[in-house]
C-alpha cells in the first residue's frame, strides 16, 4: 500500500482454513482488526482506558473486496492508512498482501467513530489530541 502508516506481520495457521483449504473469509476481519488495535497501541491510544471513560470506539461499515485467497503457511503482512472522515468519523484504508511476492490479496475501507455512553457520535479531546499524528 502507497503510504501505509503501519504494518503488521501474520502468518496464517491451519484452523484458520475452510474445507477448500484456503483462509475462511471471516478471519480476514480478524487480522484487519488486530492490525488497527496494533497501530492504535503505538500510537498511545489503549481501549481499555478510553471505555474506562465512557469513550466507546465502533466500527460503523466495512467494505471487503476480496482478490485472491491465502493458504496455511503464508506469511502476509496488513498495511494500513487513517484519516478523518467528516466531523466525527474516522477512516483506516487496509490491504493485505501475500510477503513472498507482495501480492494483493485484499483491500478494505473500514469507518468507525466514537460514542459516549448515551449512545452519542463524539469525537473526544483524546482522540482529537490524537488526531494530528494521523494525517
Amino acid at each position: 500500500m502507497e503510504n501505509s502508516q503501519f504494518n503488521c506481520d501474520f502468518e496464517v495457521r491451519d484452523y484458520e482454513c475452510d474445507l477448500q483449504g484456503i483462509v475462511n473469509n471471516a478471519r480476514y476481519q480478524n487480522y484487519l482488526e488486530h492490525a488497527r488495535h496494533k497501530f492504535l497501541k503505538t500510537r498511545g491510544l489503549d481501549f481499555a482506558t478510553l471505555t474506562k471513560k465512557g469513550i466507546y470506539l465502533i466500527v460503523t461499515r466495512i467494505e471487503i473486496d476480496y482478490k485472491y485467497p491465502l493458504r496455511s503457511g503464508e506469511e502476509f503482512t496488513v498495511h494500513l492508512r487513517l484519516g478523518r472522515k467528516g466531523r466525527v468519523r474516522w477512516v483506516f484504508n487496509q490491504e493485505i498482501r501475500r510477503k513472498q511476492d507482495d501480492k494483493l490479496i485484499l483491500k478494505a475501507v473500514v469507518i468507525g467513530a466514537a460514542m459516549n455512553p448515551e449512545g452519542r457520535p463524539v469525537f473526544p479531546r483524546e482522540l482529537d489530541d490524537f488526531l494530528p499524528d494521523w494525517q
